[in-house]
């Protein structure tokens, strides 16, 4: 009995529920009472039992939403279910009668229907998403994403389309994602764009792809690659326009994907080939558009890169091979030219490429290979021409006159010069020139200004460190040391009364910091030797023990002529001194005499003379007028020649400069610099391999060649064989040893020290640095120094301490900066201006 009433409840209570819907699915207006009097009639029915309230959930929502929840599969045995089922039947035959009406739609009209009928029954029944799928959506989705598929298609050939169509049917298709959870009381899960994906996105993607590489064939057939790169732009824009207007978010990483292997990655060898255009064109700006679609494929701007480094490199070789035959005699042209070169790809790399890192070190790999390799190094017949063409560059910009130094900004041409720099390899011999050049200005008082100079070695210290630098500091040290050392003579001879002294300033020089050598012997003229003498007596009195070597070739002073009407006063070389001042006993001197009263050696006379000749102030009564205008040579001049002092000289200058470089002292300086190279490059070489083997104890043969190229790169890059050929002197000399089974394995030998390897170097080099590890920088002695003076005339005692106390450690071969050293004897350079008024009578 109890369950026919239940029965009769059920069917009053759904005939009631049944007009309330119909006004809903009617879409007709509903008031507030009328759907609280529907409340009431569920809840009523839900608790006529209380039994059956076992277990129910009530929602804050009520009933109806109770409804929802409840397990279809356990029927009658939950409360409500009797008007769940009865709600569902009545969906599933109110959709199909809906889709009955839409069956045989087509394109946009299907696209209008779905949507419309949609969006009615996505605001009437927000939790029937499944009964929608299985009645409406099964039938009708390939017609409706067709239709989708269709409309797009015309979008992208640039057609106007209703997209609010489109997206309504992306919100069903996601909307229809959400599912009921029938293992925990049928409640409602997030949605897993199941559908989505599974009916609509992978047949637009496929579809995606068809069109746009039937496009990229057409288009690249009728158009240039850098108008094809426009396009592709423009739709990777569009592509993103579209998923923010009507499509699911999720679809812009597939889709961005897709359009950029068919567009881009398939096209990638195209791509390249206008790279090569565009940059031989300078077209920067297509360029930034091509880097930027590239860079969207992994590892596609990897063969970029390379194509700019080629690019670069034979840009910067061709156009120095343009200026060969002038660049190679001439600095300015070649350094600058380089500067330009970098300058112009620079901001290529920045403007094309946003300076990205890659392109960056393309640029300096590039600027590195046809800096030290090109057609002026091929000419000189090595790598270390563009090193010694900037460091006289260098020379040039510091001097005295020069136009650079008035006309432009320093400070930005030394930052240019460090540019340059960092690209040379051979970092050694820039630091040899530079060093020679700067002591030729410090010594001859050319430098245009001691703030220039140190700004620039600042530079040079900040760049490779405090060793490289450290001579050229200590050449500024000795100058003013020797400023304070004329002063003290001066009151030495008021002391000792010396009265019959030349006006004279002098330069006092540590030999281990200066490029110098000692000059020929040569007869110094009478006037001088008392003031010589004196000097040396004051300065040995000084120092004890220090040996002092004159740079005559370095030394300069002024004669004022006597035998003209007109007073000239001429500014020589102390060569030029001597030989003029003979003319002060006889007025003609063959070539042979000359040198037998100077005791200069032949062939720097001839040159000395050759100077004076062609400034006519000797003349020379048997060189003719025709050869004297040819050409004229030292090798014309003869020793049995007469030259005799030219009486009736005259000059629009009164203060005339004789003392002009030789073109020919120069050239040998040169010479002489690249001569000593490969020697002080073996030292070093060896100085790395001991410096290694003492830390290592025992290394394989590929590794100690490795770590030595590895260390050594900062300054030069070590040539393999060079390395090899050092490994064999050290093995000679008992430095290292092979093992016998294994030939490419080294051993350090216990008796290394820097006494026997010392000994047996001719140089006689500081070689404390060979038993310390390089991070060491100051040491507490020297474990020995050595003089100037040769093997046979001196041995060192080994258990002498040197004076050296905390002094910085060498890192170099360089001589020990202490100059009162082991036996107290040191070399000590004296360059002298003798500011006596001599006269030429």
């Amino acid at each position: 009995m109890a369950h026919a009433n239940r029965h009769v409840k059920l069917d009053e209570v759904w005939d009631k529920l049944l007009d309330g819907i119909n006004h809903v699915y009617q879409f007709q207006s509903m008031k507030k009472q009328a759907y609280m009097l529907l409340y009431t009639h569920v809840y009523n029915y839900c608790i006529s039992n209380p039994n059956q309230l076992k277990g129910s959930i009530v929602s804050s929502k009520g009933p109806i939403a109770d409804l929802n929840k409840i397990n279809p599969q356990h029927g009658a045995n939950i409360v409500g279910g009797e008007l769940y089922n009865k709600l569902k039947n009545y969906l599933k035959n109110y959709l199909e009668d809906v889709c009955q009406c839409g069956i045989d739609l087509q394109g946009e009209n299907v696209l209008r229907f779905y949507t419309t009928r949609w969006e009615k029954y996505q605001f009437s029944s927000k939790m029937a998403m499944e009964t929608w799928q299985k009645v409406v959506f099964q039938p009708l989705y390939k017609q409706v994403t067709h239709a989708c598929l269709e409309l797009i298609k015309a979008e992208r050939n640039n057609e106007i389309i209703n997209t609010h169509l489109i997206s309504g049917v992306i919100q069903s298709y996601v909307a229809l994602g959400f599912t009921e959870d029938t293992t925990n009381s049928n409640q409602m899960i997030s949605p897993t764009l199941t559908i989505y994906k599974d009916f609509f996105e992978l047949q637009f993607l496929q579809d995606t792809e068809q069109f746009y590489r039937l496009e990229a064939a057409t288009f690249l057939v009728h158009n240039s690659v850098t108008a094809y790169l426009r396009k592709v732009a423009q739709r990777l824009d569009e592509e993103i326009h579209r998923v923010q207007s009507y499509l699911h978010s999720s679809t812009l990483p597939a889709l961005i994907k897709k359009v950029e292997e068919v567009l881009i990655r398939d096209q990638l060898e195209t791509i390249y080939t206008e790279a090569k255009t565009l940059l031989h064109d300078e077209r920067n700006h297509d360029l930034a558009l091509l880097f930027k679609l590239v860079s969207r494929i992994p590892n596609a701007t990897n063969e970029l890169k390379r194509i700019v480094e080629n690019h670069i490199y034979e840009m910067g070789f061709q156009i120095i091979e343009r200026i060969n035959t002038s660049a190679i005699n001439d600095p300015k042209l070649y350094i600058e030219t380089i500067i330009d070169i970098h300058k112009k790809f620079l901001a290529l790399v920045q403007d094309a490429f946003g300076g990205e890192q890659g392109f960056t070190a393309a640029l300096d790999k590039a600027c590195g290979k046809f800096i030290n390799n090109n057609l002026v190094t091929q000419t000189a017949g090595s790598t270390t021409k563009s090193p010694e063409l900037l460091a006289r560059y260098c020379d040039a910009l510091l001097r005295k006159g020069s136009k650079a130094v008035e006309e432009t900004d320093l400070e930005e041409k030394f930052n240019q010069i460090m540019i340059v720099f960092n690209y040379v390899e051979d970092k050694d011999v820039y630091q040899k020139f530079y060093s020679k050049m700067l002591a030729k200005r410090l010594v001859g008082q050319l430098s245009a200004s001691d703030d220039y100079e140190e700004s620039m070695i600042s530079k040079l210290k900040q760049a490779c460190g405090f060793e490289y630098t450290s001579k050229l500091q200590r050449m500024f040290q000795d100058i003013g040391v020797s400023k304070s050392l004329i002063t003290e003579y001066e009151k030495y001879c008021e002391i000792h009364h010396i009265d019959n002294k030349v006006d004279f300033s002098i330069m006092v020089l540590s030999s281990n910091s200066w490029p110098f050598s000692a000059s020929p012997t040569f007869a110094l003229p009478i006037e001088l030797k008392s003031t010589f003498d004196s000097f040396t007596e004051f300065y040995t009195h000084r120092h004890n023990g220090r040996k002092l070597t004159w740079l005559h070739q370095h030394s300069k002073g002024e004669l004022q002529t006597y035998f003209t009407s007109q007073k000239y006063i001429l500014q020589v070389s102390t060569y030029q001194m001597v030989v003029l001042l003979l003319f002060n006993r006889v007025l003609t001197w063959t070539v042979e005499q000359l040198q037998d009263e100077t005791q200069i050696k032949l062939e720097l006379l001839l040159q000395i003379l050759l100077g004076l000749i062609k400034t006519k102030l000797l003349i020379c009564s048997d060189i003719n007028e025709d050869e004297f205008d040819d050409d004229l040579k030292e090798n014309d001049i003869k020793t049995n020649y007469s030259i005799r002092l030219a009486t009736d000289f005259k000059s629009k200058k009164l203060r005339i400069n004789l003392n002009v470089p030789l073109k020919s002292v120069e050239q040998k300086d040169i010479e002489g610099v690249h001569r000593t190279i490969d020697e002080d490059r073996k030292m070093v070489i060896q100085a790395a391999i001991v410096r290694i083997m003492k830390a290592r104890q025992s290394l394989k043969h590929a590794l100690l060649m490795q770590e030595v190229i590895q260390q050594l790169s900062s300054r030069f890059r070590p040539k393999i064989p060079v390395i090899k050929k050092c490994i064999d002197i050290l093995i000679e000399k008992e430095y290292l040893e092979r093992q016998s089974n294994e030939k490419d394995f080294y051993y350090c030998k216990n008796t290394i020290s820097a006494d026997n390897y010392a000994v047996n170097n001719k140089n006689h080099y500081c070689l404390n640095f060979f038993l310390k590890p390089p991070s060491i920088e100051l040491t507490k002695q020297c474990q020995v120094c050595f003089d100037e003076k040769s093997e046979e005339d001196f041995r060192p005692n080994y258990n002498r301490q040197c004076s050296h106390t905390k002094r910085q450690m060498c890192t170099d071969y360089v001589r020990c900066p202490e100059l009162n050293c082991v036996g107290n004897y040191a070399s000590v350079y004296l360059v002298c201006t003798w500011m006596w008024n001599g006269t030429i009578k």
